[in-house]
């Protein structure tokens, strides 16, 4: 893929990987990016998935037609872009590798020295390849403490690491927002505030074109992107409407909740709904960051909480959800507690206005308490 007359793309689709990181699904595959700059100097731009070595040798060999390369920049040290390193050097020995100091920190940990020539960077710092050059700007924990994205003048294209990336190999026809939002949220939501700073020095360039490691390379509109990732890493709500999680064990809550969706969606309110117990966590935390209201609404159990809702609520902690108005729906037949639980939990993360808790006593008889609540928690 041509990227500009001097920037190739020797990237290579996973489509046969089940879960991201062992945990994320990724139905549509995944992409490992790399690229490659032609100057004066030859410049690679990281590496890919142990799983996709050879494929990725073989995009570099084609592009590179005989030539060789003079630098190995590493953004990122997470194995689904480093684990190809060593095959890298073992084909082109003579290489240096170009990253900061902690990058060459994690690297010896996960391969030891061996590197034969090494360039360490600093922040701010410019490696001239000739007519281009790359200035590098770190961005620790996006996602990564030694993460640090690459800026290209003469193209003006950023190399931006894990940002701007998503779910899905290149090959899929998808909307990008779905599976930015559900990678950002998962990946990298943790850390808004090295986002918001990472994107307080990518306003100061004139940025035409992005290149992230995962999804496709950004080239039209990229003010859109720039704001949605604005949007995430501030912690603001995306859209207006209701996620409404619910952790059901024999489906009486989960109907209940079912009707309350209809109800909120019968007064114009726009509704998401997840069953815990067996949808995507990470398209359910997606969805808890996108909407600016939520209904969390799980059984008492063991004489605590349903442990669906109570991973959900510690993958969101994790995650540090706030700034969101909510509502607790609990279910017991007898001495319910789940809502007294949920709302601890909820008041250990920032900015969160927790409503009423409705209590479904078993099961639901009579709708027009439940039509009550959700009359109160729309206004």
């Amino acid at each position: 893929m041509k990227i500009t007359d001097g920037v190739r793309y020797i990237g290579v689709d996973d489509t046969t990987l089940d879960l991201f990181e062992s945990q994320y699904p990724v139905p549509n595959g995944v992409s490992y990016n790399s690229y490659v700059i032609f100057d004066e100097k030859i410049a690679v731009t990281d590496t890919v998935d142990g799983r996709k070595t050879e494929e990725w040798l073989a995009n570099l060999r084609r592009e590179l037609g005989g030539k060789k390369p003079d630098y190995l920049v590493l953004h990122h040290m997470e194995p689904d872009h480093s684990a190809s390193i060593a095959a890298f050097l073992k084909e082109y020995p003579e290489t240096a590798v170009v990253g900061n100091q902690k990058t060459f920190t994690i690297a010896e940990r996960f391969f030891g020295d061996i590197f034969p020539s090494r360039v360490t960077v600093k922040d701010g710092e410019t490696l001239s390849l000739g007519e281009r050059s790359l200035t590098f700007v770190f961005a620790p924990m996006v996602h990564w403490p030694e993460v640090m994205v690459s800026y290209e003048a003469k193209d003006k294209i950023l190399f931006s690491a894990d940002a701007f990336g998503k779910f899905g190999a290149l090959s899929a026809d998808e909307d990008w927002d779905c599976e930015a939002r559900r990678y950002y949220f998962n990946i990298v939501g943790k850390y808004g505030n090295m986002v918001q700073q990472l994107l307080k020095k990518a306003a100061v360039l004139d940025i035409a074109i992005i290149c992230p490691l995962h999804g496709p390379v950004l080239k039209e509109n990229l003010s859109r992107y720039l704001e949605k990732y604005d949007i995430w890493s501030s912690y603001r709500a995306e859209s207006k409407g209701t996620f409404i999680a619910c952790a059901s064990i024999h489906g009486h809550t989960k109907a209940a909740m079912l009707r309350l969706k209809t109800m909120l969606e019968e007064k114009g309110e726009k509704v998401a709904f997840a069953d815990l117990t067996r949808c995507d966590t990470a398209e359910a935390v997606e969805d808890a960051f996108r909407y600016d209201k939520a209904i969390f609404a799980a059984c008492t159990y063991d004489a605590g909480l349903f442990p669906a809702m109570e991973d959900f609520l510690n993958h969101l902690k994790a995650k540090n959800y706030q700034n969101r108005k909510v509502a607790l729906v609990e279910n017991g037949s007898w001495a319910p507690v789940a809502g007294k639980i949920m709302r601890a939990a909820l008041e250990g993360m920032k900015n969160i206005e927790i409503g009423a808790t409705f209590t479904i006593p078993s099961a639901l008889k009579e709708e027009s308490a439940l039509a009550a609540f959700a009359e109160d928690f729309l206004k």
